[in-house]
């Protein structure tokens, strides 16, 4: 099966996800600038979480400009990731209604370990798919990328709930900034291909 349908379907997820968060906004009784000083950490809260399913868009359409084709376990894992991007503006809107509170804080940062996990998923689904040989195999083989983002997830969740809740926005912004820029060597494969 070609990826159409599975790009096609993921766009619509991603597009929705963001309106979602948009609408989360309320807005101010007054209208004096300083009536939306109060709304900052829902504005940060949805300036991260953007910033967030932007970069997944980016390398999903990455990832799938190097793809030849889909299975079953490719779709699901897919379908697996997009439900925990899904639930990303819940977790942000109740992070940004309660401050950066630990709990929620944690719940979001568990919402994006989630996400990168599942992500790990569907690039090894495509790599067993597609087998050793692949494009993709061959242009991304190692994972480090990967790995350290999955570490400063996890260790993401402690951090919110036993230290300072700056400390795991700073892990949090840290794996944002691992995978802002896709990776180059897809887009290098890409043109010389």
């Amino acid at each position: 099966m070609n990826t159409i349908r599975l790009e096609a379907f993921s766009d619509a997820v991603f597009a929705i996800i963001l309106t979602i968060m948009v609408l989360e906004f309320k807005v101010p009784h007054g209208a004096e600038l300083a009536d939306l000083l109060p709304l900052w950490p829902v504005f940060i809260s949805y300036v991260l979480s953007f910033v967030y399913v932007g970069i997944y868009w980016n390398n999903h359409h990455h990832l799938f400009h190097m793809t030849k084709s889909v299975n079953g376990a490719v779709l699901w894992s897919n379908l697996l990731m997009l439900f925990w991007l899904s639930l990303l503006p819940f977790a942000t809107a109740w992070m940004g209604e309660n401050h950066f509170a630990a709990i929620p804080l944690a719940v979001y940062c568990f919402d994006l370990w989630m996400c990168a996990v599942t992500s790990f998923i569907l690039v090894n689904a495509i790599f067993r798919h597609e087998g050793p040989d692949s494009d993709l195999k061959q242009t991304v083989g190692d994972m480090r990328k990967f790995q350290a983002s999955l570490l400063l997830s996890t260790l993401s969740m402690p951090a919110a709930l036993l230290f300072h809740p700056l400390v795991a926005g700073l892990m949090v912004a840290s794996v944002a900034g691992i995978w802002f820029l896709p990776d180059p060597r897809i887009e290098k494969a890409v043109i010389n291909h």
